[in-house]
């Protein structure tokens, strides 16, 4: 069986439309605080949630928007959420990294990791109520390292919960490569909880559609938790307005006040050694290098010179999405004008 690439592609679209808009309101100052988006991880996002179905649940971190927007929570409401409005979903409390629909039984956290335990519980649930659905959750790699998923992981492999764990792999943790921070290989650490674990390339949604389609199909069999690392590129970084990425595209710019204090240091006679510096240096250079590769493959892109369809066909799915997204924006932004909560 193969995937609808129309119907993965008008998902995938929708979210990254939707969070264009919402980095636009965001930049206009209608968004206050740190704005975190999934735009680059839309193929990994779309290549599960296609198989999810009523009654299945989503634990998503803090870039939860895609997750929602693939599972068919309200556009209007997660926007007035980012907005702060009393027509979001959290009535505007909870914001862009605490979207929920109890009605989708889906839920995000802030808190790195904890979408773990959050898809066990879902789970667990599903185990003993509703054995034929499934969670899934999804993390970045840097929360790997965090004490409560290593812990899921081992309830979910002890218990045979009906649980995928999604982990999306940019390589960064925040600032931070992740070898410098993680050690081993994440898949074989997996395993070693007896849970089945395969590695895709997170920019090719249709990779990423048969393997999870596998694994929440064995799931939904009562054969247990699998893993997928699925690698992908964030190309505005861990936040809006992340400082790699602004050095990076404005360089001259961004550089000009800090390159005196880094001269100054490397001079010193002061502190660290020769060598130290020259390290200290050379992995500030590193992420810089390893910031610029963030503009890599696009996922969106790649599935749409892929399409079997008409062009007029194309154009009218782009338009239909373009012009939903706009209602959403319109009617989020109208509903702060209603009376405070």
């Amino acid at each position: 069986m193969e995937p609808d690439q129309t119907r993965l592609y008008r998902m995938m679209l929708t979210s990254r439309r939707l969070e264009e808009a919402i980095s636009k309101l965001w930049q206009e100052g209608h968004i206050s605080g740190e704005m975190h988006l999934g735009i680059g991880e839309e193929g990994i996002v779309a290549g599960v949630v296609d198989h999810l179905s009523d009654g299945d649940a989503i634990a998503a971190d803090h870039r939860s928007t895609p997750p929602l927007v693939m599972h068919g929570v309200d556009l209007t409401g997660i926007v007035a959420e980012c907005l702060g409005s009393t027509a979001g979903l959290g009535r505007g409390l909870g914001g862009h990294m605490h979207l929920m629909s109890k009605a989708h039984l889906a839920a995000s956290s802030g808190i790195v990791g904890s979408s773990g335990p959050l898809a066990c519980g879902f789970a667990l649930a599903h185990q003993h109520l509703r054995p034929d659905r499934v969670a899934v959750a999804f993390f970045g790699e840097g929360a790997m390292n965090q004490g409560m998923l290593l812990e899921s992981l081992n309830l979910a492999g002890a218990w045979k919960l009906p649980v995928l764990f999604v982990c999306k792999d940019n390589g960064m943790a925040i600032t931070t490569p992740s070898e410098r921070v993680t050690s081993g290989n994440l898949i074989d650490r997996v395993r070693g909880f007896g849970i089945s674990a395969v590695e895709v390339d997170g920019a090719n949604v249709e990779e990423v559609w048969h393997a999870a389609g596998e694994s929440i199909s064995r799931a939904r069999r009562r054969g247990g938790p699998a893993f997928l690392l699925a690698s992908c590129v964030r190309p505005e970084g861990h936040f809006l307005g992340d400082p790699l990425l602004r050095i990076v595209r404005q360089p001259v710019a961004e550089l000009k006040d800090r390159l005196g204090p880094l001269v100054r240091s490397a001079a010193s006679t002061k502190g660290a050694g020769v060598g130290g510096r020259a390290a200290s240096l050379g992995g500030i250079a590193k992420m810089l290098s390893k910031a610029a590769t963030m503009r890599g493959q696009d996922p969106v892109g790649r599935l749409r010179k892929r399409l079997h369809i008409d062009r007029a066909d194309l154009e009218a799915l782009e338009t239909e999405v373009d012009l939903r997204i706009h209602s959403a924006i319109e009617t989020a932004l109208g509903s702060l004008q209603e009376a405070p909560r």
